[in-house]
């Protein structure tokens, strides 16, 4: 009596109350239109437009790659430069550049020791066992100096940053320690960013 007529067909929704979920009114894109969405291609090196032949594609592709190799040499070059703008974060802040400056200014034993590593190696070849010996000997001691000489120069740039640096953040100090020891430990001419001072000139 007060049931609802089974015979009655379900009222359907109207077209224009169907709205997806986030309530944007709009169907979600698929994802290969995302993906097609999300793709930008570098500033001027627009991809070949649609319908373009293999030759097309190929010289689209080519002149993106040089774009993009451009783009690295000129943020290579200026980063030797010392911009700071086109440095990794973990070489930013100004004293991340003392500790540069003053690791560059410094004759470090960690420099040599890939030559006495090979000189060591060399002798090792040698068929004679005093010579061999002295080769093992000189490497172990030699790694044994460059430990003592890394721990010894971590502790010694860290005071020296904390102590310029006091008080100051967002100047890169944390870690800087570890940071001067490991570019110690690197050939004069391979440190990267490139050193900035000349030998013996200590930052002040």
């Amino acid at each position: 009596m007060f049931g609802r007529d089974k015979t009655a067909a379900p009222e359907e929704p109207q077209a224009d109350q169907v709205v997806k979920a986030g309530g944007k009114g709009r169907p979600t894109p698929s994802r290969r239109e995302s993906e097609a969405r999300n793709r930008r291609p570098l500033i001027g090196t627009p991809p070949a437009p649609k319908g373009a032949t293999r030759a097309e594609r190929k010289a689209a592709r080519q002149a993106r790659s040089a774009a993009s190799r451009e783009e690295r040499f000129k943020a290579r070059e200026a980063m030797n430069r010392g911009d700071e703008r086109y440095m990794p974060a973990r070489d930013k802040g100004p004293a991340r550049r003392y500790v540069r400056d003053y690791i560059d200014a410094r004759r470090n034993i960690g420099e040599y020791f890939l030559p006495i590593a090979l000189f060591s190696l060399v002798l090792g070849m040698v068929n004679v066992i005093a010579l061999r010996t002295f080769g093992i000997v000189l490497l172990y001691g030699f790694v044994l100096i460059v430990a003592i000489d890394s721990y010894l120069l971590r502790r010694r740039i860290q005071k020296l940053v904390d102590t310029k640096f006091e008080g100051r953040t967002g100047v890169g100090a944390p870690g800087a320690g570890t940071y001067g020891m490991m570019r110690a430990l690197q050939f004069r001419r391979g440190r990267m960013p490139k050193p900035m001072v000349a030998r013996g000139e200590f930052p002040s």
